[in-house]
């Protein structure tokens, strides 16, 4: 299967190639040709499959031409080897806790799937492969453990002073080794750019080879469908009726991927794109244009992005039709007072901690509901776990959330980062610095 760029300039590539270049040449996202599809009878079956068996099934789709089933099976056997439970909260109400990877974030999927996948494939170019991410929170962390002390590949993270807790901070920064950060005195939105700049700096990819592990590389984005199959088969066993997938938004690649699984045949009720204070979408999708702003700080701080790279994404999947974009996608922003008495909420009624981004997601899902009067089953994607957010649930539940022991050990760690302005000028010259 060939993949080809959003903007509709460069040549297509193979999904490796794809992956390997992160950003397309004319700065499109990749995109593949067709959307493949899964058969009624693999929804249809009695017997529910691992997560593991649906991304085998899933990945085929798109790397049966370059990886055969048995070496496909074992990455994904090796990358998910952890579950992704749905807990009932409500007779409506589901929570799917995508936090029980090694850096509890949801970005582990993309992350360790990506990581495997460069690990076993040969490129053509042989020259040492710099990874940039930039992060609004859980990718950095999630990218620099999946891709940590992997031969051949140096990785870059760049995320906004001050606007990642310290958690998420610490779990960037104090690794070493291929790990380098650049702690930027600016948003994600600033990140972001610089990233963008770089892929699109010919002088730049002449000297160094660039890739990506954002959510504007595809290989994220395959692996996140996998976890939407699986919980639409562990709601199969106590509904019949088609789920409301509640999506906590920053970058839109969560919900992109959730889109794609649906148009290869995974039956929907609606997607809910559930945000904090960054509009942007939930603006648009209530019939304003497409207007990007810059972001604002909030306690859910990876979703703080102002203009979201994967809404080209959408825009491609629905042949930039923006009728049937809000006939599949209903959407809605929320405070941080709003965020903050759900999760006291939440916790008062059923003891389940919510961290902020699941929060916000919970919040979207009630308000559908009422909106609407429909009685469809909402599954809520849980980002991150709580702990990572102490200060701000703690607050909120009057007890303290106990830190798992595999992101404790962060907290001792020295750190080691590079801080800097949001010039490009000084951000091109400290790579070629760091990695030439």
């Amino acid at each position: 299967m060939k993949f080809y760029s959003t903007s509709g300039k460069s040549e297509p590539v193979s999904f490796i190639k794809a992956a390997e270049n992160g950003l397309a040449p004319d700065g499109g996202l990749y995109m593949p040709e067709t959307i493949p599809e899964i058969p009624d009878s693999f929804w249809q079956r009695e017997n529910s499959p691992s997560i593991r068996e649906i991304g085998s099934t899933i990945a085929s789709k798109f790397l049966g031409d370059q990886f055969s089933d048995d070496e496909l099976q074992s990455l994904i056997n090796d990358a998910i080897n952890f579950e992704a439970p749905l807990v009932q909260l409500r007779d409506d109400l589901f929570i799917l806790e995508l936090f029980h990877g090694p850096t509890l974030a949801f970005k582990d999927f993309g992350a360790r799937f990506m990581a495997r996948l460069f690990s076993k494939t040969t490129f053509e170019d042989k020259r040492e492969l710099v990874i940039l991410v930039a992060t609004s929170g859980d990718t950095g962390g999630a990218v620099a453990n999946g891709f940590y002390d992997l031969s051949g590949v140096k990785v870059c993270l760049l995320f906004p002073e001050g606007k990642v807790s310290k958690i998420q901070q610490k779990q960037m920064t104090t690794l070493g080794k291929n790990i380098t950060t650049l702690e930027i005195n600016g948003t994600f939105d600033d990140c972001q750019k610089l990233v963008k700049q770089a892929f699109s700096d010919t002088d730049l990819n002449q000297k160094l080879r660039l890739s990506s592990a954002n959510s504007i590389n595809i290989a994220r984005l395959i692996p996140q469908s996998f976890y939407y199959a699986d919980a639409w088969f562990q709601l199969k066993k106590v509904s019949e009726k088609d789920p409301v997938f509640s999506v906590p938004s920053g970058n839109f690649g969560n919900l992109t991927a959730g889109l794609m699984l649906q148009k290869m045949g995974m039956p929907v009720a609606k997607f809910l794109a559930s945000t904090n204070r960054n509009d942007t979408v939930p603006n648009y999708l209530q019939g304003d244009g497409f207007l990007p702003k810059p972001s604002v700080q909030t306690i859910s701080n990876a979703m703080d992005v102002g203009n979201p790279s994967n809404f080209d994404r959408i825009k491609f999947l629905f042949d930039q039709d923006d009728s049937l974009i809000r006939k599949n996608i209903w959407g809605a922003s929320f405070s941080d007072d709003e965020t903050r008495s759900t999760i006291k909420k939440i916790y008062n009624e059923t003891g389940y901690v919510l961290d902020p981004h699941t929060a916000v997601g919970v919040l979207a899902a009630e308000k559908y509901k009422v909106e609407t009067g429909l009685d469809h089953p909402s599954i809520v994607l849980a980002t991150a776990h709580p702990s990572k957010f102490k200060d701000v649930v703690e607050e909120q539940i009057g007890k303290e959330v106990e830190i798992p022991k595999r992101l404790a050990v962060y907290l001792d760690k020295e750190e080691k980062t590079n801080s800097m302005g949001s010039s490009y000028e000084q951000f091109s010259k400290t790579l070629v610095d760091l990695f030439l």
